[in-house]
């Protein structure tokens, strides 16, 4: 009978580690998932006093630059295909250009990281442009309803988008900083782009129903 079991227990298939999915990148996820329930609230204020005093939506989107925001969007939306850039070098544990400035299929995720930085720097540079302008033909946050969800829904997603731009610092700052671009800084980077896409779909929505739904 030993010996039996002793063949059996060496015949029997050793057990393989189970790949588990990455932490960094679940636990991402789900913080975006809570953010995304945040912005759900701001769209639910939005149509609900847009219900309430549908008035102001017959006056006050006339103050808005729609071709200005429309271009400050595609600044936005083609900073996300930079992002991806980055990504697809960050999978390939390339931190850094291996060629010329110039040589742009040899730049690496740090190149591509920094333009989308610039992409989303003027995008947050005509926000402020817009807000100048909104402010001087007197809607402001006070003025009336409209003037609150306005600067509420946009700006809350400004300020996502500045920290996007201060976590696309502090990436491109450690591939300096590292002394070997490995699996750790490469995983940093592609959850950095998850939540860069996140803004982006969001500003997508919040433009359409701000901007262009009558």
């Amino acid at each position: 009978m030993t010996a039996v079991a002793t063949a059996t227990t060496m015949d029997a298939p050793a057990h393989l580690p189970v790949n588990r999915p990455n932490m960094t990148s679940v636990g991402t996820i789900v913080w975006l998932a809570s953010e995304l329930m945040f912005f759900a609230g701001l769209f639910a204020m939005y149509f609900t006093i847009r219900s309430v005093v549908p008035a102001l939506w017959v006056t006050e989107p006339a103050k808005l630059n729609v071709p200005f925001a429309t271009c400050n969007t595609l600044v936005l939306v083609i900073s996300s295909v930079w992002c991806q850039m980055g990504v697809w070098k960050a999978e390939r544990f390339q931190p850094g250009r291996t060629g010329k400035i110039w040589q742009i299929g040899q730049w690496g995720m740090r190149e591509w990281y920094v333009v989308t930085y610039l992409f989303g720097a003027t995008f947050i540079a005509g926000q402020i442009y817009e807000y100048a302008g909104l402010t001087s033909d007197n809607l402001t946050i006070p003025a009336n309803a409209y003037g609150s969800i306005f600067y509420l829904a946009t700006g809350f997603h400004g300020l996502h988008v500045t920290g996007g731009l201060i976590a696309f610092l502090l990436i491109i700052g450690r591939t300096f900083m590292a002394k070997r671009f490995g699996h750790h800084e490469a995983t940093s980077a592609i959850v950095t782009s998850y939540y860069w896409h996140f803004v982006d779909v969001v500003w997508i929505g919040l433009f359409a129903t701000i901007y262009l739904l009558k």
